[in-house]
């Protein structure tokens, strides 16, 4: 459940598309997003927690990088549930198609 209260936030799936990008640091990710430091370093807890990010010190800087295992969990098991909406969306397609 950690997974879904962390990507449920807009600031901490800004920040995960941030670090898709590659490492970055935590004062790139505040001037990137333009907020407060505290609140940063709020978000970004909540996503280690959460396991999504994981954190390299050097020196004075505080460097943080994507960690894809839950989201690939979470991608797992969404498949099931994309599968369920795509024979709907066909069938829809399908009965779209025989009404013209």
């Amino acid at each position: 459940m950690e997974i879904f209260t962390a990507i449920a936030d807009p600031v901490r799936r800004d920040i995960l598309a941030l670090l898709r990008r590659g490492e970055t640091a935590a004062g790139t990710l505040v001037d990137t997003l333009a907020l407060p430091q505290p609140n940063v370093s709020k978000h970004l807890k909540a996503l280690r927690e959460a396991g999504l990010v994981t954190i390299r010190i050097d020196g004075p800087r505080r460097l943080y990088s994507l960690d894809p295992g839950p989201l690939a969990e979470l991608d797992a098991w969404l498949a099931p549930y994309r599968e369920f909406w795509a024979s709907r969306l066909d069938a829809l397609g399908d009965h779209l198609d025989r009404t013209d």
